[in-house]
């Protein structure tokens, strides 16, 4: 029994950067011999196991074959005499195909380091069509490691779009959509996922309401940049270097997509394209069982983004009416999470990337006068039901009107 390094660890310490969790292969044993050593296996489809002592994985080596359609079309053969070479060729990258032995040696059949030099991500073999899921994540991986230069190969490219021509993606269930997408928008350029996608022309497959902001135009004056799709990229961008969370990433991405339905004798204005876009962003968070918090967050920003921009004009009751709204007065950090996603849209326009905005200042400037003004007072002078609402409101409105004032 051979035990070696596999997969991320060992591109990620080849790559100079901080390495997380460990993964191995194990190869000339079985199952039945690593049960006897403790083991504790986990996974029904093939073969994975947990050490005894530091809960790593392990996995048996194996091959795969391709049985039917889409992610779940394969068996596996899992056996003593799998070598570590068929092992390693059956998966996804060049650069996620390298083993090193317990003296530190690497074991690297398909060049996997001479594309980390060259910065390069390529698929090991022919395999790599045969499962779909791999279209997402080299998408994945070319938005991790985008900032460092890497590239995706011409064959590798042809590669995808010849699935996506195939009908492949088509065959990918919501789940692995999602897991893929939300695990894209954390990385460094998520708006790399989206393009990588557009290119192959898996995008117009999985996301056909994010695609088609491609080519719509907008308005000149405030939109230097004109493609809506270009505009899209460009607030993800800037909504990844104002906030690591991934709620705030996702409502950046969808905030828009009211203008792709916009006809096309009226454009480039887009005319209540935030009460257009909500549906859309409802289906699609329906189409891949996004969950509540992405959901609510893209809807709120989805509706009020406009109203955000023109925080200087709005009443003083409409900036009531988005608080409660947003529920602020309850969840304060969702209100947070809001202004991030507009203020991206804001920067994410060319020319506009570094430029000051009040915005932010006035809505929280509104927001902290609207909070002092709470219930519990108007209880106590013996206000009931509706009375306390209407009072409350009143006050609030007030308190709003008063800090604005100053």
């Amino acid at each position: 029994m051979e035990i070696f390094l596999v997969g991320g660890y060992v591109r990620d310490k080849l790559l100079g950067l901080k390495t997380k969790d460990r993964d191995w292969v194990v190869v000339g044993a079985n199952a039945d011999e690593l049960l006897k050593l403790n083991y504790r296996q986990v996974g029904k489809d093939f073969p994975v196991f947990l050490h005894p002592e530091t809960n790593e994985e392990y996995a048996l080596a194996r091959t795969e074959r391709k049985t039917a359609a889409g992610y779940d079309g394969f068996s596996f053969h899992a056996t003593a005499d799998v070598t570590l070479e068929e092992d390693l060729i059956r998966r996804d990258l060049t650069i996620n195909a390298i083993a090193e032995d317990a003296d530190g040696q690497l074991i690297d059949p398909f060049n996997g380091q001479a594309d980390i030099k060259a910065k390069i991500l390529r698929h090991v073999s022919p395999a790599f069509i045969e499962d779909p899921v791999r279209i997402l994540r080299l998408a994945r991986f070319a938005a991790r490691f985008a900032d460092l230069g890497f590239t995706i190969a011409d064959e590798t490219q042809s590669l995808m779009s010849q699935m996506v021509e195939n009908g492949e993606v088509d065959a990918l269930v919501p789940e692995r959509v999602w897991q893929e997408t939300m695990r894209a928008l954390t990385e460094k350029t998520p708006a790399r996922y989206f393009e990588v996608l557009r290119d192959c022309g898996a995008l117009a497959k999985l996301f056909p309401e994010i695609n088609r902001l491609w080519g719509v135009p907008q308005p000149e004056k405030h939109h230097p940049e004109i493609d809506t799709g270009i505009h899209t990229m460009m607030v993800l961008t800037q909504a990844a270097t104002l906030s690591d969370d991934a709620k705030v990433r996702f409502a950046a991405l969808v905030h828009d997509l009211g203008k792709g339905t916009t006809p096309i004798n009226k454009w480039p204005k887009h005319i209540d394209h935030e009460s257009r876009g909500v549906p859309l962003v409802e289906a699609l968070c329906n189409r891949y069982r996004i969950p509540n918090d992405y959901r609510e967050l893209a809807i709120i920003v989805t509706k009020y983004h406009l109203h955000y921009h023109r925080a200087a004009e709005l009443r003083d009751a409409t900036f009531l009416k988005i608080l409660e709204s947003l529920d602020a007065f309850r969840r304060p950090e969702r209100f947070e999470l809001f202004l991030l996603a507009c203020e991206a849209d804001s920067r994410g326009r060319t020319g506009f990337e570094d430029k000051h905005f009040d915005q932010p200042a006035i809505y929280r400037k509104v927001f902290e006068a609207a909070k002092k003004i709470n219930a519990k007072k108007l209880v106590a002078q013996g206000l009931k039901g509706k009375d306390i609402k209407e009072e409350l409101a009143r006050q609030r409105i007030e308190s709003i009107k008063q800090a604005r004032m100053n």
